[in-house]
């Protein structure tokens, strides 16, 4: 189990139950539930966010965020 903390709010999050996969789409590829965490790819690093607002509010300003 890997803890992170959400680089905009700071709350801790289990990287595996962000990636955990719920089901499937039709293409095959493992969907996830936004509801439980989101992540990011930044300058070669993933970020985690314990939601789609945290995500959305480090995308628009990173620099904000990583200091």
């Amino acid at each position: 189990m890997a803890v992170v903390k959400d680089p905009v709010c700071g709350r801790e999050l289990n990287t595996e139950v962000v990636d955990r996969p719920v089901r499937n789409v039709p293409g095959g590829a493992p969907e996830v539930d936004p509801a439980k965490g989101t992540r990011s790819f930044h300058d070669g690093k993933w970020y985690f966010f314990c939601s789609l607002a945290c995500r959305t509010k480090f995308s628009s300003n990173p620099a904000q965020y990583l200091k």
